[in-house]
């Protein structure tokens, strides 16, 4: 029987990947959105490859959340965790070399209550930050942005000069538009003040240490499979996308901050990932030993507005940018990290 790989095995893999690490010897960085899934996967990769110099800040709302997330690091003297709200101006004197932006509610929930919010964080955080650059000496911010900004698509696989449809007066569209606007700002601080910005979209991510709150679909299929219950459809699940696990989408964001080209935009999916949602309900549910029943509600879901969503990873893989595995395996690492989290 093959050897079932951990979430571990994947960080530390990852960091033996031909990155120029160096440039980030004797450095400091700050990471936005610290205790969310990708966030935390970034930390945790960059407190894992012990660069030399390298000062780690951690910033987000919650800091009991993030006394339990980075309880590891809790007496490293390199790890420094920065309570910070992005709707207003960071307020600390530290030069940060790096800054990866990827404070952001992903939650549909959050979207369809909170749509005034979702705008004003994704606006006012970004552009609270290339200010703070602009005075602290900012070598580069690489913003997490979303693959939403293709809206609907028409069916073919979206390239980074791809522009799709969004509803500009549906409040849903506060998501991606707002992350289209956080792009546009990024590209007008480039222009306009010299500012170096990368812009990273990732499709669909998955993998351990989402929060309870998190009501995204592998998140509730995976709560259903830890507390043994099957997995319940809404919908025949036919939204068709790409996917891409958080060790491999958090190495991405690393190699364009690293090696991305000023103000360029760049996709983060795993080409091998491309899954309808019942066959991820499938798929989770083999995993955890159980099943899935489907239980059609009478009236469709209109919060789901994007049928297929696939991405072309052609520029980010000219960056040198690879990955191995299957999804069913990396699947398999986060059911199993997240068991042993719960107890």
């Amino acid at each position: 029987m093959a050897e079932v790989k951990t979430y571990s095995h994947y960080i530390k893999s990852a960091c033996q990947s031909n990155l120029p690490w160096e440039k980030l010897e004797n450095t400091s960085i700050l990471i936005t959105g610290a205790t969310g899934l990708i966030g935390s996967c970034l930390v945790e990769m960059l407190m894992e490859k012990h660069i030399a110099g390298l000062q780690v800040y951690a910033a987000g709302r919650n800091e009991a959340r993030a006394e339990k997330r980075f309880a590891a690091y809790a007496t490293a003297e390199n790890f420094h965790f920065v309570k910070y709200d992005v709707t207003l101006p960071l307020q600390s004197t530290v030069d940060f070399d790096y800054i990866i932006h990827s404070a952001s509610n992903a939650s549909p929930n959050f979207f369809k209550q909170n749509p005034v919010e979702v705008i004003a964080a994704n606006i006012y955080g970004v552009d609270h930050l290339l200010k703070y650059g602009m005075q602290h000496q900012l070598k580069r911010l690489l913003y997490v942005s979303t693959g939403e900004v293709y809206g609907e698509g028409d069916g073919r696989i979206f390239t980074e000069d791809y522009s799709g449809y969004v509803n500009p007066t549906n409040p849903r569209s506060c998501y991606p538009s707002s992350k289209r606007a956080a792009e546009t700002l990024c590209a007008a601080y480039v222009e306009e003040y010299g500012m170096d910005a990368v812009i990273a979209r990732p499709s669909h991510t998955y993998g351990p240490y989402f929060t309870e709150s998190d009501n995204r679909v592998y998140a509730q299929f995976i709560r259903n499979v830890l507390k043994g219950e099957d997995i319940i459809m809404k919908s025949k699940g036919e939204q068709f996308r790409s996917w891409c696990f958080v060790v491999d989408s958090a190495l991405a964001m690393l190699y364009i901050l690293l090696k991305g080209e000023k103000g360029e935009a760049y996709n983060i999916a795993d080409r091998h990932s491309n899954i309808s949602i019942r066959d991820l309900a499938e798929m989770t549910a083999r995993i955890g030993h159980q099943k899935v029943e489907m239980q059609l509600p009478d009236e469709p879901d209109s919060n789901k507005i994007i049928t297929k969503a696939t991405f072309d990873t052609s520029k980010l893989e000219a960056l040198g940018w690879s990955i191995a595995g299957t999804m069913e395996e990396k699947l398999t690492a986060t059911i199993l990290e997240m068991k042993e989290v719960r107890g």
